[in-house]
């Protein structure tokens, strides 16, 4: 049995992690790289982010059909039929009209944003003796705002929305790998 931290399983996976200190800056800066050109090119970033959706969907689409002729015994054949159908359709459809599937994504987008808003105001409200309470609003009027925004911008800003989205996660995911990394030194 280890005695110290170092010795144990868990001591030697720090240890690997910390040298790799290096990898995680060289990753942060190449999201921080990726979301400048997203930001800089919005339309190209929306088109590729339709694209992945509608790759996802359409994957999960084959595999549901698959799955139904493997179950088909169960009785629900066709619910996972249609299901994995109607997948796989949309999935093609966003690679067919990437603009069209992009004005759907973002009116969903915003209808989630208001939704969620709207239910994290209520929870807020809801929990208002405890402390932090209105924190909670304050994120649900954020959101909900978020989605207000989208939502009067549509279907013009389906152009750009869901490319800016991406952007601002790789920027936000590059900066994090970043100080990890960098965090990861200071401790060696």
């Amino acid at each position: 049995m280890a005695n110290t931290l170092n010795e144990s399983p868990l001591g030697v996976a720090v240890g690997e992690v910390r040298a790799k200190w290096g990898w995680f800056v060289a990753l942060g800066v190449g999201l921080l790289v990726f979301g400048g050109i997203a930001f800089a090119h919005l339309f190209v970033a929306t088109v590729a982010t339709v694209y992945y959706v509608g790759a996802l969907m359409l994957v999960g689409g084959i595999i549901e059909i698959v799955h139904a002729f493997g179950v088909k015994t169960w009785g629900r054949f066709f619910f996972w039929l249609a299901s994995g159908l109607i997948y796989a359709v949309a999935g093609f459809f966003a690679f067919y009209n990437p603009l069209l599937a992009s004005g759907v994504l973002t009116l969903l987008l915003a209808v989630s944003l208001i939704v969620a808003g709207l239910i994290r105001i209520w929870v807020g409200f809801n929990a208002r003796p405890e402390k932090g309470w209105g924190w909670i609003v304050a994120a649900g009027l954020l959101t909900l705002l978020t989605g207000l925004i989208i939502a009067a911008g549509w279907p013009v800003n389906s152009l750009w929305v869901l490319g800016l989205l991406l952007a601002i996660d790789l920027i936000f995911q590059g900066w994090a790998f970043i100080a990890f990394g960098l965090a990861l030194k200071a401790a060696r």
